[in-house]
């Protein structure tokens, strides 16, 4: 397998819903997946819809692959984010969407997250996200005008981890979303690693499943010879 790339794209959002809970990306779910690929010797570059630096959350210190990541180039450069407008996707082997309830936000809508998702995709690329990381997938419409997740399965941040965690500051439930949307969404007990790979389409359910989606990422390249 010769030098690959994936796009880490990043939420620009720091503020939440009505009562204004800070937020951002979810610290790990860049951290364990980045070790997985860079182990890999899989390079990995960072965009987010405004550039910049991504605000953060959930960063634990007593996790060395977290606290690794921090002193690393990498961090680095996500803090120099580049504006996901100005990328061309299929520079890239695969995209992939971390989680935090930053992503309710902005990823949620934001109009050249559709369009990188859809040009990913038709390009043959690997389209992965983890958490809330798959409402980049929501609004994104296939040539057919069909929904993208319609008949894919897949998996994201549960209703049932949703509720007692911040189902008072998102703007919706992810896992009714994706149904309603169509998408043979399944998920295992809250907060238990899970990910789901339906061809080109990879997914994790929550914070314990980026390494999972990030082996799973590495998996399909290698495939690809």
């Amino acid at each position: 397998m010769g030098l690959r790339y994936v796009l880490f794209i990043v939420s620009n959002a720091g503020v939440i819903g009505p009562h204004q809970r800070a937020t951002g990306f979810f610290f790990p779910e860049i951290a364990h997946p980045f070790h997985v690929l860079d182990s890999a010797g899989i390079a990995v570059d960072f965009a987010s819809p405004l550039g910049g630096k991504p605000p953060e959350d959930g960063y634990d210190g007593e996790d060395p692959t977290q606290s690794t990541f921090l002193g690393s180039a990498a961090y680095r450069r996500l803090g120099r984010s580049r504006k996901l407008s100005e990328i061309d996707v299929l520079d890239y082997d695969a995209i992939f969407f971390p989680g935090g309830l930053g992503p309710m936000v902005d990823i949620a809508k934001d109009l050249d997250v559709k369009r990188a998702v859809l040009r990913a995709w038709d390009g043959g690329k690997i389209v992965a996200a983890v958490c809330h990381g798959p409402v980049a997938l929501l609004g994104v419409k296939g040539s057919d005008g069909e929904s993208f997740v319609r008949g894919k399965k897949l998996t994201g941040f549960s209703t049932a981890e949703e509720n007692g965690y911040a189902d008072r500051d998102v703007p919706f439930d992810l896992e009714t979303v994706l149904r309603e949307s169509g998408a043979a969404y399944s998920a295992t007990n809250p907060w238990q690693p899970y990910s789901v790979v339906d061809g080109r389409l990879i997914t994790g359910q929550n914070p314990a499943s980026g390494a999972l989606v990030g082996k799973a990422i590495v998996e399909a390249l290698q495939a690809q010879g």
